[in-house]
């Protein structure tokens, strides 16, 4: 099962993610979220768990629960949707600002 948490403290560290899970059950990887050029936590993570139902119960205890300070905003993680890259806002397709190459 992968789980979402968000509202972690800036502070919190993968590893007192995983000690926080494994009190619930056996923990496969606990990953914090990092800004690509800053390093700092964005202040949400993942946990996944090999049993279904032990990461079921992690979420109806740790929802709602005080951590580091915060409090926890866990669920289910929805699965990842693909996004468009790039852009930037202009028209690649070549043309003028207006979209158009009649102009």
């Amino acid at each position: 099962m992968n789980i979402f948490v968000a509202s972690l403290s800036y502070q919190v560290s993968e590893a007192d993610l995983r000690e926080l899970f494994e009190e619930y059950g056996t923990v496969s990887s606990a990953k914090i979220i990092t800004d690509r050029e800053t390093g700092r936590s964005k202040g949400f993570g993942f946990v996944e768990m090999d049993d279904d139902s032990e990461g079921q119960r992690a979420i109806e205890e740790l929802n709602g629960a005080e951590f580091d300070g915060r409090t926890l905003a866990v669920s289910v993680a929805r699965p990842r949707t693909e996004r468009p890259r790039g852009g930037g806002g202009y028209n690649r397709g070549g043309g003028n600002r207006y979209g158009s190459d009649r102009y």
